[in-house]
């Protein structure tokens, strides 16, 4: 086909437009791949980049959507052929490149990750960069010597895409896990991901102590500034925390205290330029690591021009676990 539907984000004169529409073919950017579009999904990064509340988007106009999966329809890359079922996420997908909100997308073979044999495209998107995220997180633990017998796990932004799919796995892991959230109507959701505690946001949304009592042997934050600088200061001596987001802020008010007095570490997480080997070991942990029943139980689907409202309102915080697009 020549034209395909599209999410194309415009910016004129100060205005920033997200608008469904037929995309041309040829209009598509360079790579050595083509891929047929099947499914999509709504990050918070998505949410941003569509209502332009942040610079997600670097250059315009560009179709929105950082996660695509989907079968390969032709190829010159060594790689792939016709009829591979692929993921692609990070890479500028939807920020540089355009991105997975589309039909088609035209990309780098370097960039894709074959698809496990146990998991669907609809599954694969289910999982997301946010899925992605968080098992780059709970790796990173794991890099770091944390064990369930180190003591409890906090994530923080539980009910979302990243800290929902984190109490999953965490929990399958065996982790006591601890999840922090501002929807208190959420408890049950949070307890039937594995959560063995809840505590309210606003227990860690306060000016931060330069130290605190002692609650965790670690965390998973999702939400950036205030929130991240008391979990720091209420971390266990020689324990880990690993930053991920900023659905709170950006900045982080915080003392050095918790790192020259209590030894903790602080350890960020991309998934953007993440290296190829690291992609390949966390999409096969997520096929093995993260209970099936959990995830479908987190998911809700939309259709391609229901995208937008979306990401308005996982903007808003108004969004529980994942949600996946239903593209072609």
């Amino acid at each position: 086909m020549s034209k395909f539907k599209a999410i194309v984000v415009e910016q004129a004169d100060g205005r920033h437009k997200a608008s469904l529409t037929d995309f041309d073919e040829a209009q598509l950017m360079e790579g050595d791949v083509t891929v047929r579009v099947e499914w999509s999904t709504v990050n918070y990064k998505d949410g941003l980049a569509l209502t332009g509340n942040a610079p997600v988007i670097r250059r315009f106009p560009m179709i929105a959507g950082i996660d695509l999966a989907g079968t390969v329809e032709s190829s010159s890359h060594p790689r792939w052929k016709r009829g591979d079922r692929v993921v692609l996420n990070g890479w500028g997908l939807g920020e540089t490149h355009f991105g997975g909100y589309a039909e088609k997308a035209r990309v780098k073979g370097n960039w894709l990750v074959g698809l496990p044999a146990r998991n669907s495209l609809r599954g694969a998107m289910a999982i997301g960069t946010a899925g992605f995220t968080a098992m780059l997180a709970v790796m990173a633990l794991e890099h770091q010597g944390v064990t369930p017998q180190r003591g409890p796990i906090i994530v923080t932004g539980a009910v979302g895409g990243v800290g929902s799919i984190a109490v999953a796995l965490l929990s399958k892991l065996g982790f006591s896990v601890i999840a922090s959230t501002g929807r208190p109507g959420e408890a049950d959701y949070l307890t039937s991901l594995g959560a063995r505690g809840i505590i309210a946001r606003n227990e860690l949304a306060g000016v931060a102590k330069s130290l605190d009592q002692e609650r965790w042997a670690a965390g998973i934050d999702t939400v950036g500034s205030t929130t991240l600088a008391n979990v720091l200061s209420m971390t266990r001596y020689g324990g880990t925390v690993v930053a991920c987001g900023l659905a709170g802020g950006k900045d982080l008010p915080a003392t050095v205290l918790p790192f020259i007095l209590r030894g903790v570490s602080l350890i960020g997480i991309d998934s953007v330029m993440c290296p190829l080997a690291r992609r390949r070991e966390a999409w096969k942990r997520l096929a093995s690591d993260l209970d099936a029943g959990k995830l479908a139980a987190m998911t809700s689907e939309i259709a391609l021009p229901d995208v937008i409202e979306a990401g308005n309102r996982i903007v808003q915080g108004s969004v529980r676990g994942r949600t996946v697009v239903r593209v072609s």
